[in-house]
């Protein structure tokens, strides 16, 4: 299952943190799906894993990052409408990207 936490941090960013369930992890498929989300958003979105962070509609970046089952994802973003990208995220990342 996956895990989401909701904050605004001092930057004005929405920040939550999801984890990665599905046997293959955060592979090419799954990284197109999270671009296909993202996209959709104006504004910035970012991803961090450990410590490297890339921006979140880039299908290179996320599929560089190597997000394992149960590497943890931290999204920041300052889109007006972070409520409903963190809903479309936490979705999909419990529907486990439609892999299993």
């Amino acid at each position: 299952m996956s895990e989401a936490s909701e904050s605004e941090n001092d930057s004005g960013l929405h920040t939550f943190t999801l984890e990665v369930s599905n046997k293959m992890g955060v592979h090419a498929r799954p990284a197109a799906m999270i671009v296909r989300i993202t996209s959709r958003y104006e504004g910035d979105v970012w991803v961090t894993k450990d410590d490297e962070q890339i921006n979140a509609k880039s299908i290179m970046g996320i599929m560089m990052l190597a997000a394992a089952k149960g590497t943890k994802l931290k999204f920041e973003t300052n889109c007006a409408n972070s409520a409903d990208f963190e809903k479309e995220m936490t979705e999909l990342f419990a529907a486990r990207f439609q892999d299993e």
